[in-house]
């Protein structure tokens, strides 16, 4: 398996996991970062006119990304990872995902928490974006070590 782990962090914590993830299996990591990146403010979701709640009511929300250097074409598996924003992935991620060919790839969505779950309609969305074959997933702590990790991503 010739794999990628690609990720969005807003705060850092899926930075950290996606980073021992692809140490654990020897994969380069891409981070996937807005063309404006994501203020405080911004990332208010008490406020219903901040940035990440407009973007996230608006499921064909797709931001501008930073670019599209992502080697996904040297991939079989791309390892895809996201804070969970309103019980599914950032709008961000559906951008990352619209900009490139996954086929023939295998999507693998990873995601953090502090107590909901991956879910099953963000697999799903990816897949109808992509095309691609996309696996269910898993959500993470932000301190899953590596030996999780890897044994995890090998059983896929």
């Amino acid at each position: 398996m010739k794999a990628l782990v690609t990720y969005f962090s807003a705060s850092g914590v899926t930075a950290a996991l996606a980073k021992r993830l692809a140490d654990a299996i020897g994969a380069p990591v891409y981070e996937i970062r807005p063309d404006v990146p994501y203020t405080a403010a911004d990332l208010d979701w008490m406020n219903k006119e901040s940035r990440s709640t407009l973007e996230m009511n608006d499921k064909n929300c797709r931001p501008a990304l930073a670019d599209k250097d992502a080697p996904v074409a040297d991939a079989d598996v791309i390892f895809v990872g996201y804070p969970v924003w309103w019980y599914r992935e950032p709008s961000i991620i559906d951008s990352f995902l619209a900009s490139y060919d996954f086929s023939g790839k295998k999507i693998v969505p990873f995601a953090t928490s502090g107590s909901s779950g991956i879910g099953t309609e963000a697999p799903a969305r990816m897949k109808e974006i992509t095309g691609a074959e996309v696996d269910g997933g898993r959500r993470f702590p932000a301190d899953a070590d590596t030996e999780t990790l890897k044994a995890w991503a090998e059983a896929i």
